[in-house]
């Protein structure tokens, strides 16, 4: 967009309204800090900032946050990571710490590349991620972090309500690409996906407690079995065959494609990355991420960290999703073909 405008949802009907934000319910201005390497997306990140209304403390090299920790990082922190090595994980585990302490908004953009090592360093501060996105999802990714400013009143969202919440972003954000196109500036895509590939088996060390074991077995006994791994694997490729045939978006349902995954990767006691659920998802990698994010505060998924290596994370099911899936697949019947 030319003109960067700020998107605000309203405290329960997502309203889509533009201008006048940037100020907090007492009328203060909000205050962001920009950290990118490279010098263009420095200034379009602190562009899109100040058109949100923002009042931009600074602009800086990823590395100024384990070099300059004395600079306040604001209200809003826009960062830009598309790609991750020591320094910069480094440099994303301080902020994210930081982040949670002072109450700061993230918003962070990266790459499809990097996308594990950026979800896996960011544990503590609920930021959102952005897989190579154009001026319009960092406008909406705007509007959303502005409902979470302390100070907002914003009541608690029924499931139902998120899941509507998050539908009505996916049409205002296609919406705001299109003007990005009539207007002349070409909104950037996410990345292509790949087919994903076969998750790694997890490790089968464990240390035996007897007292715990029985609980275990008992719990198992009394919840409905997980498929067979195998028919759920089944259902997907019909599921993705449907592409050959008709338009991908006619049938896209990312929470239900993400749900059938971690089904059958529990069952195959298999760990499943952020970066291969969302191939699985079959829509882009930014939207993927906030189903995941809404699925997560509904209680059906939950990260976990990998115990070789504290800086990768994973997706699973929760017990709850589990029981639920593991009911479904029973209730279908053994023989069920389509879903």
């Amino acid at each position: 967009m030319s003109n960067v405008q700020f998107a605000a949802f309203s405290e329960n009907t997502a309203d889509f309204s533009y201008g006048g934000a940037g100020h907090d319910v007492s009328g203060m201005r909000l205050t962001a800090s920009v950290f990118a390497d490279r010098a263009h997306q420095r200034h379009e990140l602190r562009e899109d900032g100040e058109g949100a209304g923002l009042r931009i403390l600074g602009d800086d090299p990823v590395a100024a946050l384990l070099t300059n920790e004395a600079h306040p990082l604001g209200d809003v922190v826009l960062l830009d990571c598309p790609q991750v090595d020591g320094g910069a994980m480094a440099a994303l585990s301080r902020l994210d710490m930081r982040a949670a302490r002072a109450g700061a908004q993230l918003i962070v953009s990266t790459s499809v590349d990097a996308l594990d090592d950026v979800f896996g360093c960011l544990d503590q501060c609920e930021p959102q991620i952005l897989v190579a996105p154009s001026r319009a999802e960092r406008l909406v990714a705007l509007g959303q972090v502005m409902t979470r400013m302390p100070g907002r009143k914003v009541r608690e969202l029924s499931d139902q309500d998120r899941i509507m919440l998050l539908r009505l972003t996916e049409q205002v954000t296609q919406m705001a690409e299109r003007m990005d196109r009539i207007g002349g500036t070409p909104a950037s895509t996410a990345a292509p996906v790949a087919p994903a590939p076969a998750p790694a088996q997890a490790p089968s060390a464990f240390r035996f407690d007897g007292a715990r074991a029985g609980t275990e077995l008992a719990e198992k006994a009394a919840r409905p079995q997980l498929p067979d791994p195998r028919m759920v694997r089944k259902l997907i490729r019909q599921r993705q065959m449907r592409a050959r045939f008709f338009e991908v978006d006619l049938f896209a349902d990312p929470a239900w494609d993400m749900l059938l995954d971690l089904t059958a990767a529990k069952a195959e006691n298999a760990k499943v990355s952020v970066t291969s659920l969302c191939i699985a998802s079959g829509v882009p990698p930014t939207t993927a991420l906030r189903w995941i994010g809404q699925m997560t505060e509904a209680g059906l998924l939950r990260r976990i960290e990998d115990e070789t290596d504290r800086r990768r994370a994973f997706i699973t099911l929760t017990d709850k999703a589990a029981d639920a899936m593991s009911a479904y697949f029973a209730e279908l019947g053994a023989n069920a073909r389509v879903i």
